[in-house]
């Protein structure tokens, strides 16, 4: 590391990756840290003994394609490739779909005996709908306008969606409507090759055009002098820069590394006041080499509960799970399976455990996983030979997130992640923060919109 960069960026998530790839090139000097061995953040991977699993449903709009070659290069965008199908599979429905406009207008027509009118009307209200608007509708209010009391269609609208950025019945429309919308141009997609893939293309193609990169590089304070950036401390070196891309939680950007004193009263005490989004919990399932699985889908929504529940999905008491089944197709080259079940949770039900308490929750949901996924692989544990857990201890760890929270704050952080630079000249933040931003597309496309501030504030030559 030098002694002084034009830009540091903190955190190598989606959103990091992208600002700093957005602003490379000419003789700009870039610096990007990770505080952990490698890349990627919540969308990153892991290797144990042969298997490689994925961090994160390996599932997102088409809308990334674009993203992708825009910002990071056609290579990157011939990888992006459909799923076959979702599969739900749950007591009030079991159906699979392709996760479109079409299919799901034909399956609230068809199946849920939807008129074909109200099903136009709401796909219209989700077209209009902006982030800029004023917010008071919520998602209930939204469903029960145009389904009223149809717990079965909330489910089959909501519970994707809620798995995919965290989001509630009860918080605004617009966090549901903006990700749906997404997801129903054209269905669900996701990166031949896998995480591991995307992310050392990312890292190659960033060295390629003069980013640093660090890994195992900490930050634990960001020096502000006269109102405006001046340096960040890494690994406990002071390293000068112009400005700061924070890919990291926001709060933590905020009141610990920058410090409140740095900010309005109003504005640090109102960030105080936002919530964290919830957290994760995900068991990885390696298959033996050789064996191999029948198609249950690519992603399997499956659940026990009666109807979607908010405190259910949360419950350490799981009843409900995402699987994402990885077929040798998604990894050419190989002829290796594993599925991955997701779990949303809350980190307080994680937090005080002892150390044998916490290892035998995890344990225990490892067997509590196997035994639901033998529903759809009876043999899953004759055929299995790797499993491992992730709780939100896990990622709070290897993330820094605060509360291990995998979707950032709650949609009234998103005014002050975007606000931040008005407070501290040179000081940006990007990542999974209002819900919207959440998932692969959305963490990338804010890396894009928070670059070119700072390519503004640089260009308007403030320092």
């Amino acid at each position: 590391m030098r002694e002084s960069y034009d830009i540091i960026v903190i955190g190598s998530g989606l959103g990091g990756l992208t600002a700093a790839r957005r602003l490379a090139g000419g003789d700009r000097r870039i610096l990007l840290v990770e505080q952990h061995s490698q890349l990627g953040g919540l969308a990153t991977y892991f290797k144990r003994r042969e298997h490689i699993f994925d961090v994160a449903l390996h599932g997102f709009p088409v809308g990334m394609r674009k993203s992708l070659r825009k910002y990071w290069g056609r290579e990157f965008a011939e990888r992006v490739v459909q799923v076959r199908s979702i599969r739900f599979d749950n007591p009030q429905y079991t159906l699979d779909s392709t996760f479109d406009s079409r299919d799901f207008s034909a399956k609230l027509e068809g199946h849920f005996k939807i008129a074909p009118e109200t099903v136009a009307a709401f796909f219209a209200a989700l077209a209009k709908m902006n982030y800029y608007d004023e917010q008071t509708e919520t998602t209930r209010e939204l469903f029960n306008r145009f389904f009223p009391g149809r717990t079965d269609v909330w489910r089959f609208l909501m519970e994707p969606i809620t798995y995919a950025n965290g989001s509630t019945l009860d918080e605004p429309a617009i966090s549901y409507g903006i990700v749906f919308g997404n997801f129903m141009s054209e269905g669900v997609y996701t990166f031949q090759g896998g995480t591991d893939c995307m992310i050392e293309m990312m890292d190659a193609s960033l060295r390629e055009h003069g980013v640093e990169v660090e890994t195992n590089a900490a930050v634990d304070k960001i020096f502000i002098e006269g109102g405006k950036v001046r340096a960040v401390r890494v690994n406990g070196r002071e390293i000068a820069c112009k400005a700061v891309v924070s890919n990291g939680s926001l709060p933590r950007t905020v009141l610990e590394w920058a410090g409140e004193e740095n900010f309005r009263p109003e504005f640090a005490d109102g960030l105080k006041k936002v919530g964290l989004s919830t957290s994760s919990c995900q068991v990885y399932i390696g298959i033996k080499d050789g064996e191999k699985l029948p198609y249950i889908g690519d992603l399997l929504f499956a659940s026990t509960w009666p109807e979607f529940d908010t405190d259910a999905l949360l419950s350490r008491k799981i009843s409900s799970r995402t699987y994402s089944v990885y077929y040798p197709e998604i990894r050419p080259g190989t002829n290796r399976y594993s599925v991955v079940a997701s779990m949303n949770s809350r980190f307080s039900d994680w937090e005080k455990l002892s150390r044998a308490e916490y290892r035998a929750a995890k344990a225990a949901m490892i067997e509590d996983t196997l035994d639901a996924l033998s529903r759809y692989l009876p043999n899953i544990r004759q055929i299995a030979d790797y499993t491992e857990a992730a709780t939100p201890r896990t990622f709070l760890r290897y993330t820094g997130h605060m509360q291990g929270a995998t979707f950032g704050t709650k949609f009234p952080g998103l005014g002050y992640s975007m606000g931040l630079h008005k407070e501290v000249g040179g000081l940006f933040h990007t990542g999974s923060v209002g819900i919207i931003m959440s998932g692969w597309l959305g963490a990338a496309n804010y890396g894009v919109i928070t670059a070119n501030e700072v390519e503004r504030f640089l260009a308007n030559g403030v320092l």
